[in-house]
C-alpha cells in the first residue's frame, strides 16, 4: 500500500563530525581518556529493489476529511508536521475538494473537555475520516466514536477497546531509536551521549529505551546520560523550546556530546543548545535536517529517526475511503516502513550507512529484539 505516493511525502519531509572506524574494536577518545570499544557491527543486506503494491488510484472527491491536531499543530517541525503531510498527500491524490478538509489544534493541558468538543466538532460537521493525532485523543474518543458510529476516526499512537470505527495508527517507535543510539555511538567522540524526553510518559520512554539499547549494543561502555522536560501529566514539555534548550544544556555540561530530542516542538531548542555548544544531535519523527523551522540550526542533525505518521494519516485515509481499514498494519515498524532514519546532509558515510542497514535488517528478520521499556 505503499506506492509512488507515499515517496512523494517523503520527498516532502525530506558541527561536521565523520562516523568512526566501523570495524570490531574501534575505538573513540571520551573525556577521561578512556577508549570506547565497538562490538562487531552486522553487515549491510544486499541491496533489493522494492516495487510499489498498491498503485490503484483512489477517488475521494465526494469525501469530507478532518485532522485534529496534538499540542503544537502545524509548524512543529515534528509529530504534527508529518501528520498534516500525510494528511495534504492523501488529499492531493484522492481529489479531496478543498472546502471539504479541515484542521483543528488542540492547547497545551486544556480540558479534556475542549478535545471532545473537537472531534464532536468534526463529525457534527460531516467529516468522515477523521484522525486524532496522539495518544491524548484517547480518553476523549472513548466517549466521542461512540455518538458517532458511522465515522471512521483513526488515532494516532493509541487504541480504544471495544470502539469498532476507531482504526489504531501505533508504532514500533524504539526500533527507530535503537538506529539512533547506534549513530549516537558511532558519532561521539567522547563516548558519552544523551537523551531528552519532552514528558515523562510511557510513549517517550519506547524512545529512551531503544536509543539506550543501540548505543549499548553498539558500543557497550558508552555513557548515556537523560532529562525529562516535564513529568507525567504536564504536557508542555512537548512545546517549550527554552526549557528543551535548558535540559539539552545540562547534558552537554554533563559530558554528552551527541544529544537525542524526542520531545516535540521543545526540540527547536535541543538544537539551538546543542548548536551553541558544538555538539552534535539526532532528529526525531521527522527528517528534521530537512525542516524549514530548523534551518539555522540543521548542520548539527547528523541525522534523524523517522516515525513515519506521514505514512500512517496516509494509508488511514486511503484505506478508509475504500473501505478496507482492515488492510493497514497492526503496527507501523521498521518491516513496513513505518519506522526508519535519514541521513540527509551528508554527516554520514558509507561504512557506517552500512552499519546501519545491517542492524535494521537484524531488527527486521527477528534477529534483535529492541525492548519498548527499560
Amino acid at each position: 500500500m505503499r506506492g509512488t505516493a507515499v515517496a512523494a511525502i517523503a520527498l516532502t519531509l525530506v558541527t561536521t563530525a565523520c562516523a568512526k572506524d566501523s570495524g570490531n574494536n574501534a575505538s573513540s577518545t571520551n573525556a577521561a581518556g578512556a577508549a570506547c570499544e565497538f562490538s562487531t557491527p552486522p553487515s549491510a543486506p544486499p541491496a533489493t529493489s522494492t516495487t510499489a503494491t498498491d498503485s490503484q488510484k483512489v477517488d475521494g472527491s465526494a469525501l469530507k476529511v478532518g485532522l485534529a491536531y496534538d499540542i503544537g499543530g502545524r509548524g512543529d517541525a515534528s509529530f504534527n508536521d508529518l501528520a498534516a503531510a500525510g494528511f495534504d498527500q492523501a488529499i492531493k491524490d484522492m481529489g479531496v475538494k478543498k472546502e471539504n478538509t479541515r484542521e483543528l489544534s488542540a492547547a497545551p493541558n486544556e480540558d479534556e473537555s475542549a478535545k471532545q468538543t473537537r472531534l464532536r466538532q468534526l463529525a457534527s460537521e460531516g467529516f468522515n475520516p477523521i484522525v486524532g493525532v496522539g495518544f491524548a485523543y484517547t480518553e476523549s474518543l472513548k466517549v466521542v466514536a461512540p455518538e458517532f458510529p458511522n465515522v471512521k476516526f483513526g488515532l494516532v499512537d493509541s487504541a480504544v477497546e471495544g470502539a469498532a470505527n476507531v482504526t489504531p495508527l501505533v508504532f514500533a517507535e524504539q526500533e527507530g531509536a535503537f538506529l539512533a543510539g547506534v549513530v549516537a555511538a558511532y558519532q561521539s567522540k567522547k563516548c558519552h551521549v544523551g537523551f531528552v524526553g519532552g514528558v515523562d510518559i510511557p510513549l517517550i520512554q519506547k524512545f529512551e529505551a531503544g536509543y539506550n539499547q543501540g548505543a549499548r549494543t553498539a558500543a557497550p561502555k558508552v555513557k548515556i546520560d537523560k532529562k525529562y522536560i516535564t513529568p507525567a501529566g504536564d504536557f508542555t514539555g512537548f512545546q517549550d523550546p527554552p526549557k528543551g534548550q535548558e535540559a539539552a544544556k545540562g547534558l552537554i555540561d554533563k559530558g554528552a556530546d551527541v544529544v537525542y530530542p524526542a520531545a516535540g516542538a521543545s526540540g527547536i531548542g535541543v538544537f539551538a543548545a546543542v548548536k551553541q555548544a558544538g555538539v552534535l544531535a539526532i532528529g526525531c519523527d521527522a527528517d528534521q535536517y530537512s525542516q524549514p523551522a530548523l534551518a539555522a540550526n540543521r548542520d548539527v542533525i547528523v541525522a534523524s529517526s523517522l516515525k513515519r505518521v506521514d505514512v500512517a494519516v496516509y494509508d488511514f485515509f486511503r484505506a478508509a475511503a475504500k473501505n478496507d481499514l482492515a488492510s493497514l498494519p497492526k503496527v507501523f515498524d521498521l518491516k513496513v516502513n513505518g519506522m526508519g532514519y535519514a541521513t540527509s546532509g551528508g554527516k554520514i558515510d558509507a561504512k557506517l550507512q552500512g552499519i546501519l542497514e545491517g542492524y535494521k535488517a537484524q531488527i527486521i528478520e527477528g534477529k534483535i529484539k529492541v525492548a519498548s521499556q527499560l
